[in-house]
């Protein structure tokens, strides 16, 4: 990312979640690169989401594609009763 050194207090949040995300942050001055920031640790793990990888151990949920096949015949299947309204 790069930002000039004016909009780098209004867009420090930004600039915070790049480092985060284990991108460095360019800080610009008259249009020159003056200084680049980095993070100090290596990137957290959660910055991708703490929600992927939650069913990992779970054998049923090994292939994506059959589970997901599976959910959705379950609500398609309800409705081919053969009665129709």
């Amino acid at each position: 990312m790069e930002i000039s050194a004016s909009g780098l207090g209004s867009r420090l949040a930004e600039a915070l979640a790049c480092l985060d995300r284990g991108e460095s942050v360019t800080v610009t001055f008259r249009g020159k690169p003056r200084a680049r920031l980095v993070c100090i640790e290596s990137p957290r793990e959660e910055a991708v989401s703490p929600a992927f990888g939650m069913w990992k151990s779970r054998a049923d949920m090994a292939d994506v594609e059959t589970q997901v096949r599976r959910l959705r015949s379950e609500r398609f299947n309800a409705g081919a009763s053969g009665v129709t309204g």
